[in-house]
């Protein structure tokens, strides 16, 4: 329904009465990894972003990293310290939060308790002074969206967590917000009835014709849910993108640690040039970049340096010869096996599928592990960029 512009957002929030200021001449310094300055703790700074109507935007990253600040500051809770907010292409810093025709769902469902699902659906209609039938239309086509209408007569208490939050969701899409911002809606939620919600939010956002901001630093949501998504530490975004492309093509480090499920496994190595290719030595093996990756290090005309050799615990695999390693742990997962490993003085992670296993691998055991060049992933040692890109 709506186009959402961010353009250098800053949020500052300033010391609070009786708290030593800075001197102006002092340095800045890192405090618990947010910068702080003389006008106080920077949690939000040079962000810039461009949503499209109808897009799913997802911001993500591990706690305190500023995607709620963000999120506060589109819904009008906080005030932006400086830079520019767009609501459809309309300059909203100051407009307050109820002219922003925006809607919100909060991690603690925030529902009346004294209300039936019904009233919670229909109380932001009643202070619009919507007609009676408008009102009746609105709230019982919410519901049946959302599969709730069987629970209109009943009060909170008497809901689940995944009912309570779909009466919440309810309350929010009942007004046609141009704009639906929702703040990790689901952390409240078991793992089983977090996945089935994450479908719902899915088959909801096919129904309703408005854009979604979604807040979360779970980073499985993040990557079912998204069209974009947007990934922060620090205040600072890190990087935006589709979730196959921040899956295959991390811009740092730190991205390429966060998104991924385990984690992606790192090793020291040293990346050479021979008969003008470039080749990667680590654990003892050397491996060729593809034609891509060489192209495109070529392109950033990359020199030999030590690196940061990343690759993804499903694209690695055991074999004869390769990285030597000892089996820490092994975790029959049904479809595959996660073997824990020791490789190069590190703690790796490889999947196995079950389908693929030849032998039962036990604590203790010796192996070797291989990986392709079209997998591999280079990171500097100096400023944890990904030399690719």
């Amino acid at each position: 329904m709506a186009t959402v512009q961010l353009k250098n957002v800053k949020k500052v929030y300033p010391f609070v009465s009786g708290e030593q200021k800075k001197k102006k001449d002092a340095p800045e310094e890192k405090k618990t990894n947010l910068q702080v300055t003389d006008e106080g703790v920077v949690a939000v700074q040079e962000f810039n972003l461009d949503i499209a109507d109808k897009e799913f935007i997802v911001l993500v990253g591990p706690s305190g990293c500023g995607k709620s600040t963000t999120l506060r500051m589109i819904a009008g809770l906080e005030e932006i310290s400086d830079g520019e907010l767009y609501i459809d292409g309309k300059l909203v810093n100051d407009v307050a939060p109820k002219d922003r025709n925006i809607a919100m769902v909060f991690q603690n469902y925030a529902l009346y308790p004294h209300m039936t699902v019904f009233e919670n659906m229909a109380f932001s209609l009643k202070l619009k002074k919507e007609k009676k039938e408008v009102i009746e239309e609105k709230v019982r086509e919410a519901a049946e969206i959302l599969d709730i209408t069987e629970y209109l007569d009943r009060k909170p208490k008497a809901l689940s967590g995944g009912q309570r939050q779909r009466v919440a969701i309810g309350r929010a899409i009942v007004r046609n917000p141009q704009v639906m911002l929702m703040d990790e809606p689901l952390s409240n939620l078991d793992a089983k009835l977090r996945n089935q919600m994450r479908a719902e939010i899915i088959k909801l956002r096919s129904r309703i014709n408005t854009t979604f901001i979604y807040v979360t630093h779970d980073q499985t949501e993040a990557m079912t849910l998204g069209d974009r998504i947007v990934i922060m530490r620090d205040g600072f975004i890190q990087q935006i993108g589709t979730p196959q492309d921040v899956f295959n093509h991390p811009l740092n480090l730190f991205v390429s640690g966060f998104i991924g499920s385990p984690q992606m496994n790192y090793f020291d190595g040293e990346l050479v040039k021979k008969n003008g290719e470039y080749v990667v030595k680590v654990g003892g093996i050397e491996v060729v970049p593809d034609e891509e990756k060489q192209a495109r290090l070529k392109k950033n005309d990359v020199a030999e340096q030590t690196v940061t050799v990343g690759v993804r615990p499903e694209h690695m695999t055991t074999a004869d010869e390769g990285i030597p390693a000892r089996v820490d742990v092994s975790e029959m997962m049904g479809s595959s096996v996660h073997l824990h490993v020791t490789a190069e003085g590190k703690d790796v992670i490889i999947i196995v599928p079950t389908i693929d296993l030849k032998k039962h691998f036990a604590m203790g055991d010796n192996i070797h592990l291989r990986f392709g060049g079209n997998v591999v992933h280079l990171f500097s040692k100096e400023t944890e960029q990904n030399l690719e890109w």
